[in-house]
């Protein structure tokens, strides 16, 4: 086999929603640079930013239970809260900007609105969420929301998870419309389109084997066409690492001292999926519950409206699976080969602490179909076998690393692991990942280009205006860019009615 060698300014690796993200940023802000993208799938948005893959949520804390806790004083704590929801309006700000400039088209193909709504059963549980709602409204972020604790209200809100429910039990929901349902596969590939447009190359079907520091200061990467087999190396200043679960091995490949010490460990997800078109028909917003006592925050269960290919759907889940894979595509010897001498301990410890994740994941891999409808039936009283159906969603890996509260911590956010230098960055973790892909990108534009910063601020302001500013504590310039943001993503529209036939 013949190799081949070039040089190039910026490689991305994954053609998923943070590199295109990050791709899309980088042409607005140093248009000459010449950027190369490296994916082993046969298009963009494949793994874990297609529209199966995920929930779609547009994470704003709107509607997420895990993102507020109670503190010992009874008091409800919203500083996460508003964190996720301040990064959420940037990566809108930064599709308006897109659209408003014609560079991606047709936002109605990637985002609608829909409701956002918590629910809750129990006395307690109606209490915490009722301190909640005050606690929220207090913050500009999240004016509009409504609270409920009236069925007949709660009918009006959510006809079919009210109906044949037991009568006098204490339930509760709050109720923002604000909400968006997201399609990050199209609005990968939209972006992809866009970049390609302004003659990025995007090879696809090329799968990384290396990545080298040159005696220069460059970094060699080994690619594959998986086509031909034929061998390339591709030389680069500065290489993002944006392939979902492949990271972690990428990453380790760098051989940086800031990657020793990860592991990581995989989850895999199942969501049940309606088609029955009478019952899609009676339900609209995206309903998030409480985790069951001991489990885990990804596993939240949620009744979700989602619109993919302008077809309307409802999604239940995630139910937990285990591969040993770290992607969908992945090898099952994943797991073991990211084991190496400098995290052994690491992995080890986890293994140890976490034995609660273990308990939950066995008990998930365990359950039958009709316990999965017991589940869901705590949302839905009435609902019927027959009308649900099992899909695989994505592999996520969730990284584990020694912190100041032990070796071997599961971490359950997504993180940027850099280079001291700036010159490789790779994105690690899960949830909530693409909804903060703007955020997340711009962390690794200020860690990796600090010297450009200065310099590329206003175009950064232009095409986010808060950037560097808090919604919260600026309500006029909360309104201000609401309002645009409404307006460039057509938010007022009424989303079509087509119901969805998989």
């Amino acid at each position: 086999m013949s190799s081949v060698q070039k040089k190039t300014d910026i490689i991305l690796i994954g053609a998923g929603v943070m590199s295109a993200t990050l791709g899309a940023l980088l042409k607005e802000l140093a248009p000459d640079w010449e950027i190369k993208v490296f994916e082993k799938l046969a298009g963009a948005g494949e793994e874990s930013s297609n529209e199966w893959n995920n929930a779609g949520t547009g994470h704003a804390a709107l509607c997420e239970l895990n993102y507020t806790s109670e503190k010992p004083d009874g008091s409800v704590d919203i500083s996460k809260a508003v964190k996720i929801n301040e990064q959420f309006q940037l990566s809108r700000q930064f599709w308006s900007y897109l659209v408003n400039h014609n560079l991606i088209r047709r936002p109605q193909d990637f985002i609608m609105p829909i409701p956002h709504m918590s629910w809750v059963e129990g006395e307690q549980a109606v209490s915490f969420l009722n301190k909640r709602f005050k606690a929220l409204s207090k913050n500009p972020l999240f004016q509009g929301m409504e609270f409920s604790d009236d069925p007949r209200k709660l009918k009006e809100w959510i006809p079919l998870m009210m109906e044949g429910r037991t009568p006098n039990q204490p339930v509760a929901a709050t109720k923002t419309d604000a909400g968006t349902d997201v399609n990050f596969g199209a609005l990968t590939r939209l972006l992809f389109d866009h970049l390609q447009s302004r003659k990025v190359e995007v090879h696809y079907k090329h799968g990384i084997k290396d990545i080298k520091r040159t005696g220069d200061g460059l970094w060699k990467v080994k690619v594959q066409n998986l086509d031909n087999g034929q061998i390339e190396y591709h030389a680069a200043k500065f290489v993002f690492i944006g392939a979902g679960g492949g990271s972690l091995s990428l990453l380790q490949k760098t051989g940086i001292p800031e990657s020793k010490h990860i592991g990581g460990f995989p989850v895999s997800g199942l969501f049940m999926v309606c088609q029955n078109p009478e019952v899609v028909a009676r339900h609209h917003a995206k309903v998030y519950g409480k985790a069951k006592l001991g489990a885990p925050p990804m596993s939240v269960p949620h009744l979700d409206t989602r619109y993919i290919g302008n077809t309307k759907a409802l999604l239940f889940g995630p139910f937990a699976g285990f591969s040993p894979k770290f992607l969908k595509t992945g090898s099952n010897l994943d797991l073991i080969n990211s084991v190496k001498p400098n995290n052994l301990f690491t992995m080890l410890a986890a293994g140890a602490k976490e034995m609660a994740l273990t308990k939950y994941l066995i008990q998930q891999l365990m359950l039958s179909n009709e316990q999965r409808m017991n589940e869901l039936r705590e949302f839905i009283p009435n609902a019927k076998s027959e009308d649900w159906k099992i899909v695989v969603a994505g592999q996520r890996v969730q990284v584990i690393k020694d912190t100041a509260d032990g070796k071997g911590t599961l971490q359950f956010g997504t993180e940027v692991v850099s280079a001291a230098d700036g010159s490789v960055a790779a994105l690690l973790g899960a949830s909530p990942g693409a909804s903060t892909a703007v955020h997340v990108m711009l962390e690794v534009l200020e860690k990796c280009f600090p010297q450009h910063m200065k310099e590329w601020e206003p175009k950064i302001k232009e095409m986010i205006p808060s950037y560097g500013v808090s919604l919260a504590a600026n309500p006029e310039m909360l309104q201000e860019v609401l309002a645009s943001i409404t307006q460039s993503l057509g938010l007022r529209e009424e989303a079509p009615q087509k119901q969805a036939y998989f």
